[in-house]
């Protein structure tokens, strides 16, 4: 009976009540996303008009992404403040650079695919 407990044990995280929420969070986000596809469909009449209307509004949406890549920025610089008041140790440190240069390269990533969709 230990045994099998213990073979569940690494897998709890998954039945947490925080993995439901994160993954009822990342269902409403797609489900938003589907629904505002369609709807543009619905409303140009069609998906060549949609594809047509995404084409012309790049730019917008090019601004709206800085934006939020700014927020989150400055977000990050005071949670970054924060955590080394609170962990002033070299380990705290590589963790935080080892996450930024991830967001980084996964920012320039998905702006280097938007730009090539777009040539």
């Amino acid at each position: 009976m230990s045994a099998m407990r213990m073979t569940w044990r690494p897998l709890r995280w998954l039945f947490s009540r925080r993995a439901a929420k994160a993954l009822l969070w990342a269902v409403v986000i797609v489900a938003a996303a589907v629904g505002a596809n369609v709807a543009g469909i619905y409303l140009v009449g069609s998906v060549a008009g949609w594809e047509r209307w995404l084409a012309a509004a790049s730019g917008y949406f090019f601004v709206w992404r800085l934006c939020l890549y700014g927020a989150t920025a400055y977000g990050w610089v005071w949670m970054r403040r924060r955590l080394l008041v609170r962990e002033d140790d070299a380990q705290a440190r590589r963790r935080l650079v080892r996450t930024e240069v991830a967001g980084v390269v996964a920012i320039v990533a998905l702006e280097a695919s938007l730009l090539m969709q777009a040539g």
